[in-house]
């Protein structure tokens, strides 16, 4: 990509009376370190953001009240300690030549605590315990809290707000007749349920006067039985623009919703035709969010003036200097967001504090530090997979000399398996990362080479990434033909049939699964088959879903557990993975006791038990995904204490890719 620093995403903008450098937003992102009285983490945190380049940093949600709080421990926007504190966070920024905006978010039912309120008194999908419903006074001293807490931010240095109108947190909730069943003036019809958004705005707007930012953050679709219907959307974003908003940022489902909206799966920018409507409806700058995770996407965006801003969250955890290497002219530079889901959300929902898994840096800004090494030396990283690209890279822009083995053909070990699954190309972008790394710092790389203990001799340092083979169950039949591992399926050296058994039902066996059934499809395809109806006029955009008429196989996922296939996945995206099986006709099997694989009438049988009933299932083709082991043929027979080994060869479990890029960066810090 040529340089973009002439181009439509690095033109300035203005919201309100804030002027911005260029287009780039990083959207709201809840990183854990929000509530963390010694402020000096979250400092660093946004200062490699904005000398990165982002036009306008919007924080993680601050409560206006302590009924608003995520959980027990959130902090309240508007104490004078507070304030104070907020005021090292802004002068921070603004010394970086930033510029930053607080989001003011009210969880309302989604509260993790005994003082969660709502709307009315219906209990979340998340945290399943009935809120408590909100009196018309008290309706009244929330909104008081609203526009105090949004004088608050001016008064601690932010440069602008935006309000969460989205995801389902309290203002969606009194938007939604599925969550708002009351019958005063603040619901019983739509206009009555968009009063408490727009009162909000107008309180917050007089508050703070005429030019200081109020950007809110709209959901354009709820994706929820009972929510909002599109010409609802409408008819808020104009009372909200006549009541004083700035700009609009754009969100798309609920936090509860049972349709996926920024994982992977999800193809880019598949929400983009519900912000265009908005910008053609309104007059005031709208910001695309949800799915974008390129400046080649951004940039089209802007230029064919689908939005004004482009907000992304996520890709600045895995690159704060995004903004920077796109104007640059870098973006093969750029470390992608593959939108997995893993070191962020996963963490946020479990009270962890945020990071990334292809930058396990994110987060650890003052204590994960790239430092040139004090004496270079000569380095052999031997593996190719994440482990040993993260600690080839990270090394070699400290200024060590590194060679980096690799016995096959190409680099990415397991990522070369993950970017063939349907809805997980995005991995793809992740290897093309490292490798203009790799040639950015002069890495030596030797493909097709077997490294061996004398080759490795003459190095200073020795990191062992050999990574994982699958494991073979003590199973009789598996040495027939037809029966392969994981492996052998996706780097393409086999071809199953059409009945497929996959054995093992961890991570590795669903996204065969996935690969067995179906292939990416189109932007439209995946809106059917998860029954959205865009702009439709149902409530939520909800409709039924449009399964595929038949799958490319006929596959069974068996495993030993009892417990529900997929329960170990994870927490956000592991519901997303569960029903996609279901979509594609995955037959699924628990409690299964492997007993023999034999011939059967030219194909294959799978005897097992369940239950102590013996069980036969004919098929062509055996799929075994049952786990992994340690690849460590370089440190038989005794090892060597001065090495380093990381990643599935330290420990094998699950194709952990967190853990290994974490691992490599690690130990390549200390060399």
């Amino acid at each position: 990509m040529d340089s973009l620093t002439a181009s439509a995403l690095f033109s300035p903008c203005a919201v309100g009376g804030l002027a911005l450098p260029n287009r780039l937003v990083m959207g709201s992102m809840h990183t854990g370190l929000e509530d963390d009285p010694d402020a000096a983490r979250l400092i660093a945190f946004y200062r490699e953001r904005v000398l990165g380049g982002v036009g306008l940093i919007i924080t993680g949600g601050y409560a206006p009240n302590l009924a608003g709080r995520l959980d027990a421990h959130g902090v309240v926007l508007g104490t004078a300690e507070d304030r104070a504190r907020h005021r090292t966070i802004t002068e921070a920024v603004h010394r970086d030549g930033g510029r930053i905006a607080a989001q003011i978010l009210h969880a309302g039912r989604y509260g993790a605590h005994a003082a969660a309120v709502g709307a009315s008194d219906l209990p979340s999908a998340i945290t399943r315990r009935a809120p408590h419903p909100l009196s018309a006074s008290e309706v009244e001293e929330t909104l008081d809290d609203f526009a105090a807490a949004v004088g608050a931010a001016r008064e601690g240095g932010y440069d602008g707000v935006e309000i969460m109108g989205s995801e389902g947190y309290l203002i969606n909730q009194f938007l939604a007749p599925c969550t708002n069943t009351r019958t005063d003036a603040w619901g019983g019809d739509a206009p009555r349920r968009r009063r408490f958004a727009v009162e909000v705005v107008r309180r917050s707007r007089s508050a703070v006067g005429r030019d200081f930012p109020i950007i809110f953050r709209i959901s354009l679709a709820d994706l929820v039985e009972g929510g909002q219907t599109w010409d609802e959307v409408l008819a808020l974003a104009a009372e909200l623009e006549e009541a004083g908003v700035s700009a609009f940022n754009t969100g798309i489902g609920w936090h509860e919703a049972r349709v996926p909206t920024v994982p992977t799966q999800v193809p880019r920018g598949t929400w983009l035709g519900y912000t265009a409507a908005l910008k053609a409806a309104v007059g005031v700058p709208v910001c695309a969010s949800n799915r974008i995770n390129t400046v080649e996407l951004a940039e089209q965006i802007v230029e064919e003036g689908t939005a004004d801003l482009v907000s992304m969250a996520r890709p600045y955890l895995a690159d704060p200097q995004l903004p920077a290497k796109a104007a640059a002219g870098r973006a093969e530079l750029i470390n992608v967001c593959i939108g997995c889901n893993q070191a962020c959300l996963d963490h946020a929902f479990v009270g962890e504090p945020v990071s990334c898994l292809v930058n396990p840096a994110a987060g650890h800004e003052t204590t994960l530090v790239v430092h040139p090494a004090s004496r270079p030396r000569s380095v052999a990283v031997v593996g190719g997979g994440p482990a040993g690209l993260a600690a080839a890279v990270t090394a070699a822009s400290r200024g060590h000399d590194v060679t980096l083995f690799e016995r096959t053909a190409h680099l990415g070990g397991q990522f070369r398996f993950a970017m063939r699954i349907p809805g997980k190309s995005d991995f793809a972008d992740s290897l093309r990362y490292f490798e203009a790394q790799l040639r950015e710092y002069g890495v030596t790389v030797r493909l097709h080479t077997e490294a061996t203990r004398e080759m490795v001799a003459r190095f200073d340092e020795v990191i062992v990434a050999t990574g994982v083979r699958p494991r073979l169950p003590e199973l009789e039949g598996i040495d027939l033909p037809g029966v392969m591992t994981y492996a052998d399926v996706l780097s393409g050296d086999a071809d199953p049939g059409r009945r497929v058994a996959v054995v093992g039902a961890g991570g590795v066996g669903v996204d065969v699964c996935q690969w067995l059934t179906h292939e990416e499809g189109s932007r439209s395809e995946w809106l059917s088959r998860w029954g959205v109806a865009e702009r439709s006029g149902s409530r939520g955009d909800l409709a039924p879903p449009v399964l595929p008429a038949s799958p490319r196989r006929e596959v069974t996922l068996l495993q030993r557990k009892t417990s529900p296939i997929g329960a170990g996945l994870a927490k956000t995206t592991g519901w997303a993975h569960r029903r996609v099986l279901q979509q594609f006709g995955v037959r699924e099997v628990r409690g299964a006791t492997y007993e023999r694989i034999s011939r059967d009438d030219g194909g294959l049988a799978l005897d097992y038990r369940v239950d102590g009933r013996r069980e036969r299932l004919s098929v062509d083709t055996v799929v075994l995904c049952t786990g992994q082991e340690s690849v460590r043929d370089l440190l038989e027979p005794a090892g060597d204490p001065q090495w380093h080994v990381i990643g599935g060869a330290d420990v094998a479990a699950e194709l952990d890719a967190e853990r290994a890029i974490a691992q490599g960066t690690a130990v390549a810090l200390t060399v």
